[in-house]
């Protein structure tokens, strides 16, 4: 059985703002979030979306990392994205949805398989969980999500749009 996938603030983030949360569960029955990942969420207060998404949705599991490997740590990063990487490296197998480039690149690097919060949105047009990805993927950017328009026309032209 595969790992279930672990992800990191900016996807939940931005999915749940644009009340597109659920497309996760196209990933797996359950998505583990680090505990570090919790801790940057909920400081972001109790009226916020993505504060009582992680609280109310019972696929979002909180997981407590290892340490972070030294060849991780070497890159520098966050502690959600490091948190991420941790759990994935010591669990082969395991998919981290991320955003940041940086943590992306080092996933690369470590063979750790990555999706991000657009690569959510094409999956989910592909298994025709939605049936435009555009309207979504504008939703995303009206949430706050930074996508240039060339991205986004060439990330279109991948299913069809």
């Amino acid at each position: 059985m595969a790992e279930p996938p672990v992800i990191n603030a900016s996807p939940l983030i931005f999915l749940s703002r644009s009340s597109f949360l659920d497309l996760l569960q196209l990933l797996g029955e359950e998505i583990l979030v680090p505990s570090a990942v919790a801790v940057e969420i909920q400081q972001r207060g109790v009226e916020d979306p993505t504060v009582a998404a992680l609280s109310q949705t019972n696929w979002l599991t909180v997981v407590e990392t290892p340490p972070t490997p030294e060849i991780i740590q070497s890159w520098d990063l966050g502690k959600g994205e490091s948190s991420v990487l941790t759990w994935a490296y010591t669990h082969p197998g395991t998919e981290a949805i991320m955003d940041d480039l940086a943590a992306r690149r080092c996933a690369a690097v470590l063979g750790i398989p990555v999706r991000g919060t657009l690569g959510i949105v094409l999956t989910a047009k592909q298994r025709g969980k939605i049936t435009m990805a555009r309207p979504v993927i504008e939703n995303l950017r009206s949430s706050g999500m930074y996508l240039s328009d060339r991205v986004i026309n060439q990330a279109l032209a991948l299913v069809g749009e």
